[in-house]
């Protein structure tokens, strides 16, 4: 017998993420909603056809919304295809979203989505509360980046 444990159809692999959002801005705080979507939709997020590097999140009226995301038509799909860059409604608890708005509103902080990602079947999207870098923060970061790169290196020769 062994004791390895079989992988299920329940893993939590990215499909889509925003490799900009860590370099552009400083990750506050980390939140897992749900979106609405129509079925032609995720037939196309589950083959892989979505870009979240544009897309940002607005909250209007107790509502999220992520705009700019872009789910590709469906291949198979007919008539019922939906819009490439249309609004999707995010699921997020009450309290969450008046926290998440409280803080855009007094702190200038926004909301920028960082992967999509399939749990138990469902699609789920990472948002993040950030605040935006400077040039001089980027490059910064930039500078340590590198310095670690070279410290690992020359560990490794040593």
């Amino acid at each position: 017998m062994s004791s390895k444990k079989k992988k299920t159809s329940n893993s939590t692999g990215a499909i889509a993420t925003n490799r900009k959002a860590y370099r552009d801005y400083n990750v506050l705080e980390k939140f897992e909603a749900g979106i609405e979507l129509r079925g032609t939709e995720v037939k196309s997020i589950r083959q892989g056809h979505v870009r979240v590097d544009e897309a940002y999140v607005d909250i209007d009226k107790g509502q999220a919304q992520l705009l700019q995301m872009t789910v590709q038509p469906y291949d198979h799909g007919n008539v019922f295809n939906h819009v490439p860059t249309r609004e999707r409604r995010l699921l997020l608890h009450k309290r969450e979203l008046t926290r998440l708005q409280n803080n855009i509103q007094q702190k200038g902080l926004t909301l920028i989505p960082l992967k999509v990602y399939l749990t138990r079947g469902k699609v789920k999207v990472e948002i993040a509360l950030c605040k935006g870098k400077d040039s001089a923060d980027k490059r910064e970061t930039l500078k340590k980046k590198t310095a670690d790169m070279e410290a690992r290196r020359a560990m490794r020769r040593h």
